[in-house]
């Protein structure tokens, strides 16, 4: 859509990242008054706050100045209130803005639009880490396990479960499983997303390194190391403020990713004749 008034005012932050200005926003959304527009912003800020979004990563308040005239030959420099939205923000406005504006509704369907849009290529994005992940995860419990077996583990599940609880603050691989609510068939790794599988891979990564580099030798001592790696890549993840894996959502199968993906890969490909 390059000719729609919304993808003309459109902008693009110093991080690539697109937002609108309020201010920019209010005329094509009907509005001649800041004070009317700023209700519709109220409740789309309430509407954000209710689907359990943070608004300030929607709604940014920023203040900027304007020149206004005088009496004097002189322009006043005036500050004035306004946001930088994200197309969320947007999104949420037009379907609290006045449904009797014919601005509103061209509005709405143009910002549900492309919402979508952006929701189905992040979902692409997270089906692909994940893919990527769950296939190097696979390669590399291999080399620890063959790791594991030259250290001498007899247990190779006991001293997976040491791994897991030093990530996960001590909760085991049934433990996770309980919590993941997964039927007895179902694997851990497989309703992981591309988060927490990255954390775990980074676990395995070093874990067969650490056994090697330190040249590791007796179940106990091999146990207790993988252990340790799984601490300290936990320690890591709260330093970087982010979520413990236990606490992480756990999505789909990892075979529904695999599906969609290949439906998406079928409508690229040329119709045969």
């Amino acid at each position: 859509m390059p000719n729609n008034i919304f993808e003309q005012i459109k902008k693009i932050n110093e991080y690539g990242q697109e937002y609108w200005s309020a201010r920019d926003l209010m005329a094509p959304l009907g509005y001649a008054r800041w004070e009317n527009f700023d209700v519709a912003i109220s409740r789309a800020k309430e509407s954000c706050k209710n689907s359990g979004q943070n608004i300030e990563d929607h709604f940014r308040g920023v203040t900027k100045m304007i020149k206004i005239a005088t009496n004097t030959t002189k322009e006043a420099p005036r500050e004035i209130q306004d946001y930088d939205l994200s197309r969320y923000a947007c999104y949420l406005i037009a379907q609290n803005g006045d449904p009797r504006k014919e601005e509103i509704a061209l509005a709405q369907t143009y910002f549900v639009i492309q919402t979508r849009r952006q929701e189905v290529h992040d979902i692409e994005i997270e089906d692909n880490k994940r893919l990527f992940l769950r296939g190097e995860m696979k390669t590399h419990n291999k080399n620890l396990a063959s790791a594991a077996k030259n250290a001498g583990v007899m247990n190779y599940g006991n001293f997976q479960d040491f791994g897991y609880a030093g990530l996960y603050g001590g909760l085991r691989q049934r433990d996770i499983h309980a919590k993941k609510q997964l039927q007895k068939n179902e694997a851990i790794l497989d309703h992981m997303g591309s988060e927490e599988l990255a954390a775990n891979l980074f676990r395995t990564t070093q874990a067969e390194a650490k056994l090697k580099r330190e040249k590791i030798f007796g179940e106990n001592k091999a146990n207790f190391a993988h252990y340790d790696v799984g601490k300290k890549v936990r320690q890591t993840i709260k330093e970087l403020g982010g979520a413990m894996p236990e606490e992480l959502p756990t999505p789909e199968n990892i075979k529904q990713s695999a599906k969609r993906l290949k439906q998406a890969t079928k409508k690229l490909l040329p119709k045969k004749k």
